[in-house]
């Protein structure tokens, strides 16, 4: 199989596509997680956006109701679910590609996973999902902003955004606020939280994984990057868990992850972002990342971990994709592949960014991550 993936030229030869209108994620926050996200950061909203948090304010109090009603209706049922098949984690930094592994894992029709409209309104989707993406489609863009990548309430999303709208502490609340320091660093890797706090993340976590279970009992493929070095305590809740970690060269994730970073800062921040200190935050997650990942995966029996290169997945999907099942012992290639060879020929036009970075860039890199460049193969660029 061809490569199913192109690469456009680089960033600033291309001309700009105008950004579409996208609400802001926090739309979607309970009322009381909405309030601590404004008591931390000291109501720092920049004077054009008070609308936006006025009209937040309404909404998620809405969403809180919402959540008591269905709560009374569906929460001893919830409360009762039982996962038939432990989850499959897709890990990796951010711009590994885990977005297009999800995509094409969950084509398999014995996988479901958390859609966006459930992972940005995780409060009450089992009332309102039907209704909401059926009528409000034109409050959902058609591309993400950074990449270009189809979108939609129906489209495959990061289960972390749901742990925000629930009041869970997360570093991506970093983005509603992001001329702030760094918010929940701490929480990228769970390290080091007091019991009562690691056992309400854990909580909230296992209580959306059963809402989804709920809505649908297949096997789910959950996909955020801070999963990546969070392995020892989602094993906690799920011993049988699988594993995939997908790595990409980091001279191409580097100005990726500052693009991820910028985009949604400016189309999901209640401030006018500075950029201030985005590089150095991007080069310590980095290591904080890849440092918890390391310890983690020594806890995860081998046939329950695979680990593959972008690279190659883009170069050969469907012999990688087969070795992935071969290895987890997943089963189903067969019937999974007219799924697959049928949405590679789809996308076979797509083309991913490509990036020029200066030599000094490219040095600071060596520098920083030179360790990861090497453990993964990567050539170590001049």
């Amino acid at each position: 199989m061809t490569s199913a993936i192109a690469q456009k030229p680089p960033e600033q030869l291309r001309p700009v596509p105008k950004q579409e209108w996208a609400p802001r994620i926090w739309e979607g926050c309970d009322f009381f997680a909405w309030l601590r996200l404004l008591a931390r950061n000291h109501c720092a909203v920049d004077w054009s956006y008070w609308y936006i948090a006025t009209i937040i304010t309404i909404i998620s109090f809405v969403h809180t109701v919402l959540r008591y009603i269905q709560t009374a209706i569906y929460g001893r049922r919830v409360a009762r679910t039982q996962l038939r098949e432990a989850p499959l984690f897709i890990i990796g930094h951010w711009r590994t590609g885990t977005t297009f592994l999800h995509e094409l894992l969950i084509l398999d029709e014995r996988h479901t996973f958390p859609n966006t409209y459930q992972c940005l309104e995780p409060n009450h989707f089992l009332l309102t999902e039907r209704f909401f993406t059926r009528w409000l489609r034109f409050l959902m863009p058609s591309r993400r902003p950074m990449d270009n990548v189809q979108a939609g309430w129906e489209r495959p999303q990061e289960d972390e955004f749901a742990l925000c709208m629930m009041g869970q502490p997360s570093p991506y609340l970093t983005v509603a606020f992001p001329n702030r320091p760094p918010q929940y660093a701490q929480y990228l890797d769970l390290e080091g939280l007091p019991p009562a706090a690691l056992a309400s993340w854990k909580r909230a976590f296992l209580h959306f994984v059963r809402l989804l279970t709920f809505k649908d009992s297949r096997r789910l493929i959950l996909k955020s990057p801070p999963h990546s070095c969070r392995i020892k305590v989602l094993l906690e809740l799920f011993p049988d868990a699988r594993f995939v970690h997908i790595v990409r060269d980091p001279y191409v994730l580097f100005p990726s992850t500052v693009k991820l970073w910028k985009s949604l800062y400016e189309t999901h921040g209640l401030q006018k972002p500075t950029f201030a200190g985005l590089d150095e935050y991007v080069y310590e997650t980095f290591n904080r990342i890849y440092e918890g990942l390391e310890k983690g995966r020594k806890l995860v029996q081998p046939d329950r971990f695979y680990e593959l290169h972008y690279e190659e997945l883009v170069r050969d999907p469907v012999g990688k994709l087969k070795a992935l099942y071969e290895h987890l012992e997943l089963g189903g290639f067969d019937e999974f592949l007219p799924h697959l060879e049928k949405h590679l020929a789809q996308i076979a036009g797509y083309e991913t960014n490509r990036y020029d970075v200066s030599p000094e860039v490219r040095a600071e890199i060596t520098k920083r991550w030179g360790k990861v460049i090497r453990q993964y193969g990567y050539a170590v660029r001049p």
